[in-house]
Protein backbone atom coordinates (compact mmCIF):
# COMPACT_ATOMS: atom_id res chain seq x y z
CA UNK A 1 0.00 0.00 0.00
CA UNK A 2 2.78 2.26 0.50
CA UNK A 3 3.99 1.97 -3.25
CA UNK A 4 0.82 3.12 -4.26
CA UNK A 5 0.87 6.09 -6.65
CA UNK A 6 -1.81 8.12 -8.49
CA UNK A 7 -1.01 10.58 -11.32
CA UNK A 8 -2.48 13.69 -10.99
CA UNK A 9 -4.69 15.13 -14.29
CA UNK A 10 -2.55 19.12 -13.36
CA UNK A 11 -0.18 19.96 -11.02
CA UNK A 12 1.37 18.85 -8.29
CA UNK A 13 2.57 15.73 -6.61
CA UNK A 14 0.83 12.37 -7.17
CA UNK A 15 -1.40 11.34 -4.99
CA UNK A 16 -0.66 8.45 -2.46
CA UNK A 17 -3.76 7.96 -0.78
CA UNK A 18 -6.72 6.46 -2.83
CA UNK A 19 -9.98 6.95 -2.08
CA UNK A 20 -11.47 3.92 -1.31
CA UNK A 21 -10.00 0.22 -1.28
CA UNK A 22 -11.99 -2.38 -3.01
CA UNK A 23 -11.33 -5.78 -1.76
CA UNK A 24 -12.46 -9.56 -1.86
CA UNK A 25 -13.07 -11.80 1.37
CA UNK A 26 -9.84 -12.89 1.70
CA UNK A 27 -8.23 -8.95 2.73
CA UNK A 28 -10.65 -8.99 5.40
CA UNK A 29 -8.08 -9.23 8.49
CA UNK A 30 -7.96 -7.08 11.07
CA UNK A 31 -4.45 -5.65 10.11
CA UNK A 32 -5.40 -4.80 6.82
CA UNK A 33 -8.36 -2.93 8.14
CA UNK A 34 -6.46 -1.18 10.88
CA UNK A 35 -4.09 -0.33 8.56
CA UNK A 36 -6.29 1.28 5.85
CA UNK A 37 -8.23 3.16 8.79
CA UNK A 38 -4.50 4.57 9.82
CA UNK A 39 -3.94 6.19 6.67
CA UNK A 40 -7.80 7.33 6.26
CA UNK A 41 -8.71 5.25 3.20
CA UNK A 42 -12.66 4.07 3.23
CA UNK A 43 -12.48 0.04 3.05
CA UNK A 44 -15.09 -1.69 0.86
CA UNK A 45 -14.13 -5.08 1.95
CA UNK A 46 -17.23 -7.97 2.58
CA UNK A 47 -16.45 -10.23 5.64
CA UNK A 48 -16.41 -13.64 5.14
CA UNK A 49 -18.65 -16.14 6.26
CA UNK A 50 -16.91 -17.53 9.31
CA UNK A 51 -16.21 -14.17 10.72
CA UNK A 52 -19.78 -12.73 10.28
CA UNK A 53 -21.47 -16.14 12.46
CA UNK A 54 -18.88 -15.65 15.20
CA UNK A 55 -19.78 -12.47 15.89
CA UNK A 56 -23.36 -13.14 15.89
CA UNK A 57 -23.00 -16.00 18.26
CA UNK A 58 -21.63 -13.73 20.47
CA UNK A 59 -24.25 -11.57 20.56
CA UNK A 60 -23.58 -8.07 22.28
CA UNK A 61 -20.07 -8.65 22.49
CA UNK A 62 -19.18 -9.67 18.72
CA UNK A 63 -18.87 -6.18 18.07
CA UNK A 64 -20.55 -3.84 15.52
CA UNK A 65 -19.71 -5.19 12.01
CA UNK A 66 -17.34 -3.43 9.69
CA UNK A 67 -19.28 -1.09 7.06
CA UNK A 68 -19.97 -2.48 3.90
CA UNK A 69 -21.34 -1.01 0.75
CA UNK A 70 -22.61 -3.28 -1.97
CA UNK A 71 -23.31 -0.73 -4.94
CA UNK A 72 -19.39 0.11 -4.49
CA UNK A 73 -18.52 -3.86 -4.00
CA UNK A 74 -20.16 -3.85 -7.46
CA UNK A 75 -17.36 -2.42 -9.36
CA UNK A 76 -14.92 -4.18 -8.23
CA UNK A 77 -16.47 -6.77 -10.94
CA UNK A 78 -15.12 -4.61 -13.87
CA UNK A 79 -11.83 -3.67 -12.08
CA UNK A 80 -10.78 -7.16 -12.00
CA UNK A 81 -11.69 -8.10 -15.34
CA UNK A 82 -10.02 -5.21 -16.62
CA UNK A 83 -6.94 -6.87 -14.08
CA UNK A 84 -6.84 -9.87 -15.21
CA UNK A 85 -7.05 -9.60 -19.19
CA UNK A 86 -3.69 -8.68 -19.57
CA UNK A 87 -2.80 -11.80 -17.37
CA UNK A 88 -4.41 -14.37 -20.20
Amino acid sequence: MNRISVPRTGPGRPRTRPAAVLADRADSSRAVRAHLRRRGIRTVIPQPSGQTGHRRRRSRHGGRPPGFEREAHKQRNSVERRTNHPKQ
